[in-house]
């Protein structure tokens, strides 16, 4: 049997297939172990194959490319439309197979192992980053219950675990509670300095991250996220890239009037985030005259607020990102306003 596409809704163990012929007439309908799921394509001629970007899909779009089938990866909100009344797996399976149907439909690229294992490093660093947060922040609470306040900040930690240490006036249980935090926030600060060694070394080795990291506001950890996570070729246009990482205002028109909102905050939230912790750095140091500070910046920071400019330069900063990977070639300054 030639199928002319089969969609996939993946699971832990189970897996629902759905078939069309030339004709788009459903001639497969069915459910695979885990086990046999591969065997299953092993013996088919290079088909195409549809499934959802989620957990795992990169893995099983990979085997399946070895095979010679033609994978293809749909964002799961682009499927959730074509999803019929009563959902369920076959139902589930039927609408990415509908959704793969559409001429216009954007697919998202099969990521390598390697791409995969850069991207893992910085997410398990995002991950402790946020829970050495926790944990300071518990700390802080914890000592304000015994009348010891301290500023914001991993600078502020080591006084104040030396303050618990020596107040008399908090029991030993607590304080070794409290010290136990120390020692913890410790033990990760020294993973995460390892971590960001290893980091340095692939920022360092990949080209297209050395690149980015000309442009003002783009260090070497979003020049990194950017180089392992953005496939440039995806998108038409910087605007296209920008509205991806959800840094354009959402719309909401109809009868001829255009209504613009807040942004998006659509796409890849952790690129979002870095691109405006950039931005708010670039904005920290912009006064008249200095290097990183050009005049559409500061004319912009005269009629509206920080934060405000601060996304509109992340928007600017991601086009500019994208204009760098698409052509290759290095920043060009904005000249100084007198």
């Amino acid at each position: 049997m030639n199928y002319k596409r089969i969609a996939i809704d993946t699971s832990k163990s189970v897996f629902t297939l759905h078939g069309v012929d030339q004709e788009e007439r459903v001639v497969l309908r069915c459910e695979r172990r885990r086990g046999a799921f591969l065997a299953f394509f092993e013996k088919l001629a290079p088909t195409e194959v549809v499934l959802e970007a989620c957990g795992g899909s990169h893995h099983w779009a990979r085997s399946l490319g070895a095979m010679g089938h033609r994978v293809k990866l749909i964002p799961p909100q682009y499927v959730k439309p074509f999803v019929k009344r009563g959902k369920n797996d076959r139902n589930d399976a039927e609408a990415i197979c509908d959704a793969a149907s559409r001429p216009t439909m954007t697919y998202v690229p099969v990521k390598s192992a390697e791409q995969q294992a850069s991207s893992t490093l910085l997410r398990v660093r995002e991950l402790m980053v946020g829970q050495r947060t926790q944990l300071v922040n518990a700390l802080r609470g914890h000592a304000t219950e015994f009348g010891l306040v301290t500023g914001k900040g991993l600078a502020k930690v080591d006084g104040l675990l030396q303050s618990i240490a020596s107040a008399p006036e908090i029991p030993p249980l607590a304080r070794d509670a409290m010290a136990l935090l120390g020692r913890e926030i410790a033990h990760l600060d020294q993973k995460l300095a390892e971590i960001g060694a290893e980091l340095k070394k692939q920022h360092k080795s990949n080209a297209l991250s050395q690149l980015l990291e000309q442009a003002p506001g783009i260090g070497p950890i979003t020049a990194l996220t950017l180089a392992t996570h953005v496939v440039p070729e995806q998108f038409k246009s910087g605007r296209h890239f920008a509205s991806w990482l959800g840094l354009t205002p959402k719309e909401h028109s109809t009868g001829g009037k255009q209504r613009l909102g807040g942004i998006s905050r659509k796409g890849n939230e952790r690129l979002r985030q870095l691109l405006v912790v950039g931005a708010m750095s670039v904005i920290r140091f912009a006064k008249p005259g200095s290097k990183s500070a050009s005049a559409w910046l500061l004319n912009l920071l005269n009629r509206r607020p920080r934060k405000v400019a601060a996304v509109a330069l992340a928007n600017k900063m991601a086009r500019i990102a994208w204009a760098m990977m698409t052509s290759g070639e290095d920043y060009r300054k904005a000249p100084i306003p007198a």
